[in-house]
């Protein structure tokens, strides 16, 4: 097969498409053909050597290929082959074939894609878990989504709107605010405007009738979060899923005794393990709202695996503003 290959850590120019060995599932395994997987930004960080959980070398990065099982290891019953599925494996997914955990396989609807699967993987089930389980989210509540414009931002905005509370979103320009109000925003919350501690807080005050956000799911970190954390309403929970902003911030514990409020973080890895069941249930309701038209794969961009560095390349210089696919033949 024609895989993805990293020798050793280091820049993306240390990946090379070569011609490998077919893998075989072992217990509890499905083998996957590949037809299409995202290209996500700890991919880089697992290629880099910087993640914090390492895989042997050489290895094929790549989480959550989509596509279609042609063989079973042994004890595998809840599947068979030829089923249509999401494959949330840690690594492998840059190939043409890819070994999975039949337990972390969940069944496609018919009408979703393997593009489109791609596409929310990773995405849409870390904005369920921080809005349903370490956000706590009911119907009626303020969302504020920090990086709402990223692929996670916009399916928690999406998420949020399903579940009945009222969406925020935070964007580094207003240009952007159409984008956001699009996927179900009803207010923007613009992260450019000086003095960002007091002026974030104004706007989501302004937005919630002085109350502040009961829920935060913050993707950026840095002064984002400083000023978020302030923006929480009583009894307010934020969520920290990423640092995309650069500094990772540290909080005072007084500020949440006095203020009634929680920090929470998700690394949603741990939940596929730890929980299946709860995983599973969280696909279940992603697909479901996916086939009632509440729940959209955000706009993507396609390469084919012999382009994967260029992919790579792409994502880190962020000369594609669309999230981007990486297409599988015969997948």
């Amino acid at each position: 097969m024609q895989a993805a290959v990293v020798r050793e850590f280091g820049p993306i120019d240390n990946v090379a498409v070569e011609e490998r060995p077919d893998p075989v599932p072992g217990p509890g395994e499905v083998l996957v053909r590949v037809g299409a997987v995202a290209v996500n930004f700890v991919d880089t960080l697992v290629i880099g050597g910087t993640y914090q959980f390492l895989p042997d070398r050489p290895f094929t990065p790549g989480k959550g290929p989509a596509g279609t099982v042609v063989a079973l290891g042994a004890g595998v019953t809840a599947l068979a082959v030829g089923d249509r599925v999401l494959a949330m494996a840690e690594i492998g997914g840059y190939a043409e074939l890819a070994v999975a955990p039949a337990a972390q396989c969940y069944r496609l609807p018919d009408r979703m894609g393997f593009e489109e699967a791609a596409a929310l993987s990773l995405a849409a089930d870390t904005a369920w878990f921080g809005l349903r389980e370490r956000g706590r989210v009911q119907a009626g509540e303020s969302v504020l989504v920090l990086g709402a414009t990223g692929a996670v931002g916009i399916a928690a905005i999406q998420l949020a709107k399903a579940f009945g509370a009222r969406v925020l979103a935070g964007v580094s320009s207003m240009a952007k605010a159409e984008l956001v109000r699009e996927a179900g925003a009803e207010a923007v919350i613009d992260l450019s405007r000086a003095n960002l501690r007091d002026s974030l807080r104004e706007q989501v005050r302004e937005a919630t009738g002085g109350a502040g956000a009961d829920v935060v799911l913050d993707m950026l970190g840095g002064d984002p979060f400083d000023a978020a954390l302030r923006a929480l309403a009583w009894r307010g929970r934020l969520v920290v899923i990423g640092f995309a902003a650069g500094r990772i911030p540290s909080v005072k514990a007084n500020y949440l005794l006095v203020k009634n409020i929680e920090v929470s973080g998700l690394q949603i890895s741990d939940y596929r393990k730890r929980m299946p069941e709860l995983a599973r249930r969280c696909f279940e309701e992603i697909f479901s709202l996916h086939e009632a038209g509440q729940l959209h794969a955000p706009a993507y961009r396609t390469y084919p695996l012999p382009r994967a560095r260029e992919a790579l390349g792409a994502l880190l210089d962020r000369t594609v503003k669309e999230r981007i696919v990486m297409t599988v033949l015969g997948g």
